[in-house]
């Protein structure tokens, strides 16, 4: 398979990026819901909430690469072609999702940092973007679960439209971006 997208598919980067992200997510999504099962303080529960950082933050460098990618790699075209106005529906589903994708690891990041708490990484312990600030930390928090479960909405709804173009419009929507058999 070829790495680079080509003017009818994505290359295996980016079709590699994309599902990578997908169980990236799901995971964060899963870590921080399945926390809630334990008693407030326990080992489980402390483990699922760091996970839930690490994974957050794995987003953000993840996304940061794909974006990397997008701009040197221009998008296959969808055949047949969608009118302007679904076209321009789409790219501000990709916004809205890069945006989740940037912007939901920053804020958890911004979090930590204005609770007083560390920052792991996978062994590492990131610097804090900000001082103490409880009162701060308290309104990063609404905005973060809040923007977190509009998530949940916006992923669903980009997986409904790759569906909707697959099995009723019929074009190539969702088969640019599978593997190749």
């Amino acid at each position: 398979m070829n790495m680079r997208n080509t003017p009818d598919r994505y290359g295996s980067l980016s079709i590699g990026l994309h599902w990578l992200m997908l169980l990236l997510i799901v995971a964060v999504y899963a870590s921080m819901e399945l926390h809630e099962f334990f008693p407030k303080g326990s080992d489980p529960r402390e483990a699922l909430k760091t996970w839930h950082f690490m994974l957050g933050l794995s987003v953000l460098a993840l996304a940061s690469l794909r974006l990397a990618v997008n701009a040197t790699a221009p998008a296959p075209r969808v055949e047949p072609a969608m009118p302007m106005k679904q076209q321009m529906i789409a790219k501000l589903m990709h916004a809205a999702l890069y945006v989740l994708m940037l912007g939901m690891p920053v804020a958890g990041w911004l979090l930590l940092s204005a609770a007083g708490k560390p920052i792991p990484f996978f062994g590492l312990q990131l610097p804090a973007l900000m001082g103490e600030n409880k009162d701060l930390a308290a309104v990063i928090k609404e905005v973060h679960e809040t923007v977190g479960n509009l998530g949940y909405f916006l992923i669903g709804l980009h997986a409904a439209a790759a569906l909707y173009h697959h099995y009723i419009v019929r074009d190539n929507t969702l088969l640019r971006m599978l593997p190749k058999r």
